[in-house]
């Protein structure tokens, strides 16, 4: 543990035996009430720095249950010749360290699924890049699974590329998608729907003889959508569309392009 880490425990230790003193001295465990409510910030705030960190929750909820070595010795102190009173006391305060360090865990799952969500959502954003392929053409290649979610950053990110580029062409290039059902091949309408809405014409590329059966024993309807086998292929019916096409140089033309 470095030296920056070991002032941020030390304030935090501060804090939390301050707050649970408070807190504690209320004489109500219930930590759901208001006046708890400072430990749990307190807490919270901890587990999500450790859990940031790499800790594991055993290894954040020791920050709690090390407490109860000089906590016990205390009330062995306060209640020498007592048995009840002192079993009342290791009782009451066993169960408030336990649940505290039930907080730390689920604190700790909190921010962990925080952190796997916006992974997850980073993941979504590398996963569907948008291309430019020519002055007004766009491409979108498509790689893996196409549910729900990854549709709608699809969407989004195609149509904020077709606004920011003024592109009246956009390929949606299936080549990578592993599997088109009835789903995929709604997902797919509606990104097209959608960037017709924005003025582009959509096209697919990448339908294999195998999507194809699968889109007919489907029934989609994909007869009002251009589709074709190759991206080079959408990329040439885009370009046409255009009024550009692409020709070979002679030999001449070659040797001077050099």
């Amino acid at each position: 543990m470095g030296a920056a880490e070991r002032q941020e425990t030390s304030r935090f230790s501060r804090d939390f035996l301050s707050a649970l003193g408070t807190a504690a001295g209320r004489g109500h465990q219930d930590l759901s009430v208001q006046h708890w409510v400072p430990v749990r910030e307190i807490l919270e705030t901890l587990t999500s720095s450790r859990a940031n960190a790499g800790y594991s929750p055993s290894e954040t909820a020791s920050f709690v249950f090390s407490l109860k070595k000089p906590l016990f010795s205390a009330l062995f102190a306060e209640y020498p010749n007592d048995a009840k009173a002192l079993a009342d006391a290791v009782w009451q305060a066993t169960t408030l360290l336990d649940g505290l360090g039930l907080l730390i865990t689920e604190f700790h799952q909190k921010t962990r699924e925080g952190v796997i969500s916006r992974q997850q959502e980073e993941l979504l954003e590398l996963s569907t890049p948008v291309v430019r392929l020519w002055e007004n053409v766009l491409a979108l290649p498509l790689i893996g699974t196409l549910d729900s979610a990854r549709t709608q950053v699809v969407m989004q990110n195609l149509l904020d590329a077709i606004v920011e580029t003024r592109s009246d062409y956009a390929i949606i290039d299936i080549t990578g998608v592993p599997v088109v059902d009835t789903l995929v091949a709604q997902h797919l309408l509606k990104t097209v729907a959608a960037a017709r809405l924005m003025g582009a014409d959509c096209l697919i590329s990448g339908v294999r003889p195998q999507i194809a059966q699968t889109i007919i024993h489907l029934g989609v309807d994909l007869s009002n959508v251009t589709t074709k086998a190759t991206l080079a292929d959408a990329f040439a019916v885009a370009l046409r569309r255009s009024g550009l096409k692409v020709t070979r140089l002679d030999q001449r033309q070659a040797a001077e392009a050099r």
